[in-house]
């Protein structure tokens, strides 16, 4: 039996916008996998010194973004797993837990040029694959066997971004989806 191609798209979605759902739908339209799970992240053992609003929060607007996408998933699996919650142990758990499924991981290329301070990075993309996308325009890195260059359109717009945009009082819905921008109102995040 084949498994399900599926694409872990972790990070902490403080909130998502519409480059993650972009990122996510080029990743199908690429045939590169049947899903993408958008694995809200509890806190990055990279980043323990950031502030992130409530995970909960982030992930039920993760949630409110992925209605009616098609073939997108909000997952809160680490959610449940030990803390700090390193890639290679949730790719790991996926695995026990969705034996029908094939995991490969989704990561920026910011996150590529510092891959190799990962937990165990050598053993993901020998065990899970890596797809990496732009975060700039830069020009497609030397990629080892096993980790494939997603040549995808970049938005200019970033979690942070949105978070001051909305601490500003700037109108943020040319870059968050209508249903998140009124969770964000509604449970003044930001402000």
């Amino acid at each position: 039996m084949d498994r399900i191609r599926t694409i872990v798209f972790g990070g902490s979605f403080d909130p998502v916008h519409i480059g993650h759902l972009s990122l996510a739908r080029e990743v199908l339209r690429c045939g590169l996998a049947g899903e993408v799970w958008f694995m809200v992240s509890p806190r990055n053992p990279l980043k323990m010194d950031v502030n992130l609003t409530d995970e909960q929060l982030r992930y039920e607007m993760v949630q409110l973004a992925l209605e009616n996408e098609t073939g997108m998933r909000a997952s809160d699996f680490e959610f449940h797993l030990p803390r700090p919650s390193y890639t290679l142990n949730t790719l790991n758990k996926l695995s026990e837990a969705f034996p029908d499924r094939e995991f490969t991981l989704l990561v920026g290329a910011d996150n590529w040029e510092k891959f190799d301070l990962w937990y165990k990075g050598d053993e993901i993309v020998g065990r899970y694959g890596l797809v990496v996308y732009p975060r700039d325009k830069e020009d497609v890195p030397q990629l080892p066997d096993g980790v494939r260059w997603l040549d995808a359109q970049l938005h200019d717009i970033s979690s942070t971004r949105v978070r001051s945009m909305v601490a500003n009082g700037e109108d943020i819905s040319p870059f968050v989806p209508q249903k998140v921008v009124d969770f964000i109102k509604d449970n003044r995040l930001y402000i």
